[in-house]
């Protein structure tokens, strides 16, 4: 029936007794199964990760800026990764930067619901800390 038709004869389900086979258009398929995959793989979100760097000694205002900067990312539904360089002799206080980032994290989960994807890394002289809006 399938060569009358000059269509494909496809097996639907193999394991069923007796097995399931259907007429139809093979190519013809193919393609709606390729153009259905594409369109939903356009409309998925891309969350992109920005960076926010913090230093040590940063002062109250530029801490607010970089708050502001978070709020604005977390709202677009990126995720910041928020990092921080200690140099030289910085790098043994680094419980003060521990401390700052907490309080940096605090302060904008005031604002808007925040979960911290991982807690605080280390490496060398670099403080990372992932976070994301809920």
């Amino acid at each position: 029936m399938a060569r009358e038709r000059n269509l494909d004869l496809v097996e639907v389900s193999p394991v069923t007794e007796p097995p399931v086979c259907r007429i139809m258009d093979y190519g013809a398929y193919q393609y709606q199964q390729e153009k259905k995959e594409r369109k939903q793989k356009a409309k998925q979100k891309k969350v992109a990760i920005k960076g926010i760097r913090l230093s040590l000694k940063i002062g109250p205002h530029d801490l607010d800026m970089r708050k502001k900067q978070a709020l604005k990312f977390l709202n677009q539904g990126n995720k910041a990764k928020i990092e921080m360089f200690l140099r030289g002799r910085e790098r043994a206080h680094a419980s003060r930067a521990m401390e700052i980032m907490a309080s940096f994290v605090k302060s904008i989960s005031e604002e808007c619901e925040v979960i911290t994807e991982k807690d605080v890394t280390k490496q060398g002289g670099r403080l990372f800390l992932m976070i994301g809006k809920k």
